[in-house]
């Protein structure tokens, strides 16, 4: 990620001292939770995506910045939400902030968030860029509900995963990069290449991010690996490997996935029969599928360091191991 920051090594200093300073409430509580989280590490992935794209596009006003702030706060909302309805305990290899302040916190947090981005794209004034961020945290929302109520659901196909995952993960990734197409007035179908870019490494990003819960380790990870599992989200490398097994090995995962209490033996027994049925190569090959689509998207636009940036964030995708 080094070279790709390197081109926009600046604005991210200036999103940086955006998020700091637009973090201060007049509730300290609400100052210390939301700096807890979004100043405690992340990689800043999605503003990353929306500076390179509003650099691509030409764009030479200011806007870019706070925009930035926003795509950052509403995806840091979420995770203050996530980590309350799984209980998680650790977030960006830090005591998650529910754990140390408590649910309500947490909750009025990301409510926060939400607002205060609201506020800040208001203040901004573009309808386009309103509309456009209304429509991806909508999405947001539904996709939570899916997830919700898909829970511990082992009849979930591979459809409707991409589904859930288009909207909880990918449609914020794609708003960011639409963004920055919006703000350089870019024509209709550079916007729209730029989107399916965008939906495509979200997925993609995704992808990845329900193999490393299967493979990954707490220490590059941030958070506590297993837990899709021991929160009942039934993913792809599940999935394919339900579509696979025999009977009895159904029966196994399905007790362990019902489990109130989730042991370390049948954890092993549900990564033993998902690593059989090829479910983590079946995953990753999707997502690999998904980063060469939002490859594709970026062939007609003119070349130069932003796009090659671009594409470079797209491998990235796949590459991480955190």
């Amino acid at each position: 990620m080094e070279a790709i920051v390197a081109l926009i090594k600046d604005d991210l200093e200036q999103v940086e001292a955006e998020c700091k300073h637009r973090l201060v409430s007049r509730v300290p509580l609400i100052t210390t939770v939301a700096e807890h989280l979004v100043l405690g590490g992340g990689k800043r992935f999605r503003p990353i995506l929306l500076l390179l794209s509003a650099k691509l596009c030409d764009y030479q006003g200011k806007d870019h910045i706070p925009l930035a702030v926003i795509i950052e706060f509403i995806h840091a909302a979420t995770l203050l939400h996530d980590d309350v309805i799984d209980q998680a305990e650790v977030r960006r290899g830090s005591a998650s902030a529910n754990t140390l302040w408590g649910n309500e916190a947490s909750v009025l947090v990301g409510d926060f968030l939400y607002t205060r981005s609201l506020d800040m794209a208001v203040q901004i004034g573009d309808l386009r860029i309103l509309q456009t961020l209304a429509v991806a945290t909508t999405a947001m929302a539904e996709g939570e509900a899916m997830e919700l109520v898909r829970t511990a659901d082992l009849a979930v196909t591979e459809e409707e995963n991409l589904e859930l995952i288009v909207n909880k993960t990918a449609m914020l990734i794609s708003c960011a990069v639409r963004i920055g197409a919006i703000l350089g007035n870019e024509r209709e179908e550079v916007e729209a290449a730029l989107a399916d870019y965008g939906l495509n490494v979200g997925i993609a990003f995704q992808l990845v991010d329900d193999c490393l819960d299967y493979v990954g380790h707490k220490e590059l990870l941030g958070k506590a690996p297993r837990s899709d599992l021991r929160e009942g989200r039934v993913t792809l490398p599940l999935i394919h490997a339900l579509r696979h097994c025999t009977s009895e090995e159904r029966k196994r995962i399905q007790q362990v996935v019902l489990s109130k209490e989730f042991a370390t033996d049948g954890w092993g027994k549900v990564l033993t029969i998902v690593n059989a049925h090829g479910g983590i190569d079946y995953t990753l090959t999707r997502a690999q599928q998904h980063v060469e689509k939002a490859r594709r998207s970026l062939v007609n636009l003119p070349a130069c360091p932003e796009r090659e940036a671009l594409m470079k964030a797209a491998d990235y995708v796949i590459e991480r191991r955190s």
